[in-house]
């Protein structure tokens, strides 16, 4: 069969639908564990791995090496499909699994060269750090090569079995370090030939905007894929043990990513002589992110920092060019050739950023750094002290990171390393190439609190308060630090029941603010019945984003319909392309003449009231869909959807459910995917959930069996002491040489 341009695509479809039609068996816990490969393992001494009911397990290794190899096999274990799919994006090898369709992402990730500093890194790296790195991979490697079978999407994407190395971790690192300046860039680059951008792009720098509302990636794949991959948000908070019921420091945590199946992080625990902890992983990455050890617990927020400029050549500057090979399947080899200048790879040759200037991507991940070191001793540190010095050499992503301690105490940090940049505010997105990055700042140059006079300490976003540097341009709303501030504030007592609920706060107090504001417009707009009850839904409305809220779709449906009625398509697409839609859009109703205003309200009282007639209760519009990847192709993908839910929440409360400008039901793509709470009074009072589950075998009893627990704001426990593990972690394998 021929199958012409897209054959590689083609054959790709026709694998899918034809193992897509294969029944899907079930996975018992027990069979599941039966897979893990414990014999012949690379580990100089028997190591126990304990398993609760959710497939979460808690290493115990007798040297840290041992540790680092077990790190790797319940890695590839519970995450192999996973990893090699994250393995293959930050090769820049996309196209070669999927044919013609992935060209588009091999093309930006080869051109952004994310992994130009990959071969510094690993020289530089402390003979420690490496012999850690090394044992993961040796792990990976031991369960890739014996694993009795293979995840599902190896047969599905045609893969083999190949092994790993240190770079595929440390490439892996640099993936997740990406800058959330690019996803700005690649969306809002074709409004700069637009009348008036000198003045849209100041109205963005001025409002805090990046709300990551989940309305559809306009363009190709490449920047769709942007979107999903570099988005990233985080809730992160934490009581000194003076305003704890308790009397010990609390901590709470919960990261947002673009929602999918498997989820982005891991459970995980382990113990051996250098460490002992509880937390979050990144699969394919070997140290915990978010969690617990014995003497600290820590977590962070995306600090949103501009590790990146977008540089404007000079004229008459040297250029040079490298040539990249794409393979793509079903078709010929395609040779990329991108040119290279002084401040990085020409980005401005891709579609997505053509111009006639020459731009060049000047990124601080271009240059050498150590975020495993960091990282590792973040796992270990005892106290405050060591918290901040750990991250002494750290780099990106940049983040705004809090540490509790046993002792009480509680402390706050900016973790990156920036230019000093002179201008908070330009004409443009591009910049001259002379803007501060001989002198680069890090941690030790950007301020830290500890033992705040308030007892509690709140991250979400927000642009930093009194910072004294340019940390970044595009940060999230204040909204959820805001109300972060009102829970935790005053003299009030916190428990660890009171940081659950607020994990799934889902009230916006300034929702509620512009509601009063429409409804003194209102007067005597909309006199019929189905109006009327529209307006009483409207004023009876309490704030809260709650699925089952009517005022919540009111209020949503008046805003969209206002928005039509008063603003430009051309300037929502400009709002919508930067994340801002809703607060710019909000200005423009304000600084309307009252005359315009008053016209456009009527008509849109008169349309938003019609949509709520059909369906009046915010979940039945606003839905939470989980999935693998793959369910993002159409048709075929159905069968790796596993939930349509109504969703609370929305893109700037608490609960964060991000979703666009929009009148139709909608899925909300982007939001809190993982929950974290600790209690450093009790060494086993450390509460987790995924939204999801852990394992990422299709049709594991495991795959998405935390999704209950998360719509019922419920935890797993996960102790640090010997005897709380073994009375929870109740399945025991060994692996042994």
């Amino acid at each position: 069969m021929a199958f012409g341009k897209y054959g590689g695509a083609a054959r790709f479809f026709c694998r899918f639908a034809a193992a897509g039609l294969r029944s899907s068996r079930r996975y018992s816990l027990r069979e599941r564990l039966a897979m893990l490969p414990v014999s012949g393992a690379p580990v100089s001494h028997p190591v126990s791995i304990r398993w609760d009911e959710h497939q979460i397990p808690f290493i115990e290794a007798q040297t840290d090496a041992d540790l680092a190899t077990a790190l790797g096999i319940v890695h590839a274990h519970l995450r192999l499909g996973q990893m090699e799919l994250m393995r293959f994006i930050a090769r820049g090898r996309v196209a070669e699994v999927t044919g013609h369709i992935g060209l588009p992402i091999d093309r930006l990730l080869r051109t952004f060269d994310i992994g130009r500093a990959v071969p510094d890194i690993l020289v530089g790296l402390p003979h420690e750090t490496r012999n850690w790195l090394e044992a993961f991979v040796r792990g990976i490697n031991h369960c890739a090569a014996h694993a009795p079978a293979l995840p599902r999407e190896f047969a599905l994407l045609g893969l083999k079995r190949e092994l790993w190395d240190l770079r595929d971790i440390v490439l892996l690192g640099r993936l997740v370090a990406a800058d959330v300046n690019w996803i700005v860039w690649l969306r809002l680059f074709k409004f700069r030939n637009l009348p008036g951008w000198p003045e849209v792009w100041r109205h963005l720098l001025r409002h805090d905007t990046l709300s990551f509302e989940s309305g559809s990636d306009a363009g190709d794949l490449g920047r769709s894929f942007a979107g999903a991959a570099i988005r990233s948000g985080s809730n992160s908070y934490a009581v000194a043990a003076a305003r704890s019921e308790s009397g010990g420091a609390l901590i709470a945590n919960d990261p947002h990513l673009s929602f999918m199946l498997p989820n982005a992080f891991l459970l995980a625990g382990f113990q051996s002589p250098s460490y002992h902890a509880v937390g979050m992983m990144v699969p394919g990455i070997p140290f915990i992110g978010i969690g617990r050890n014995p003497a600290i617990a820590w977590g962070g927020a995306s600090l949103h920092a501009a590790s990146s400029d977008l540089v404007a050549v000079p004229k008459g500057a040297s250029l040079r060019s490298r040539e990249e090979r794409i393979a793509v399947r079903g078709e010929k080899d395609t040779i990329l050739h991108i040119r290279e200048s002084a401040w990085g790879p020409v980005i401005s040759d891709l579609p997505a950023l053509r111009s006639q200037e020459t731009l060049a991507l000047r990124w601080m991940g271009h240059r050498s750094s150590d975020e495993f070191t960091a990282m590792l001793r973040v796992n270990r540190a005892r106290n405050w002290e060591e918290f901040h010095t750990a991250f002494d050499g750290y780099a990106l992503p940049g983040l705004e990171m809090n540490c509790t301690e046993v002792s009480g105490d509680i402390g706050q940090l900016m973790a990156a390393k920036l230019p000093r940049r002179r201008n908070a505010e330009s004409d443009d997105m591009v910049s001259q190439p002379d803007n501060g990055w001989d002198t680069p700042m890090t941690s030790c140059d950007l301020p830290c609190r500890y033992q705040p006079v308030e007892g509690f300490l709140a991250s979400a976003n927000a642009r930093p308060d009194n910072c004294g540097a340019i940390v970044g341009f595009h940060f999230s709303p204040p909204n959820r630090v805001r109300r972060l501030r009102e829970l935790l504030g005053g003299h009030r007592i916190l428990s660890l029941s009171a940081l659950m609920t607020i994990q799934c706060d889902c009230h916006l107090s300034e929702s509620l603010t512009q509601r009063d504001q429409i409804l003194s417009w209102l007067q005597g707009a909309g006199h019929g019945a189905r109006e009327k009850q529209f307006r009483r839904a409207l004023r009876n409305w309490n704030g809260d984003y709650d699925a089952c809220s009517h005022g919540a779709a009111a209020f949503e449906l008046l805003f969209v319909h206002l928005a039509r009625a008063m603003v430009s398509v051309t300037r929502r697409a400009a709002y919508d392309a930067a994340w801002g839609t809703r607060a710019l859009i909000w200005a423009d109703i304000m600084a309307a003449p009252a005359e315009t205003r008053a016209d456009a309200l009527g008509r849109a009282v008169v349309h938003a009231a019609r949509d709520f007639s059909k369906a009046s209760e915010w979940g039945a519009r606003h839905r939470l869909r989980l999935a693998h990847p793959f369910g993002m192709i159409p048709l075929l993908g159905r069968r790796y959807r596993l939930a349509d839910i109504p969703a609370s929440g929305t893109s700037e409360t608490l609960m964060t459910t991000a979703h666009g400008l929009t009148n139709k039901r909608h899925h909300a793509r982007y939001g809190s995917v993982a929950r974290h709470i600790s209690d450093l009074s009790d060494p086993d009072a450390n509460h987790f959930a995924l939204l999801g589950g852990q394992d990422g075998w299709f049709g594991s009893i495991n795959f998405s069996d935390q999704m209950t627990l998360w719509r019922r704001g419920k935890y797993v426990r996960l102790p640090l002491t010997p005897a709380a593990v073994r009375e929870r972690f109740t399945h025991l394998t060994v692996l042994a040489s």
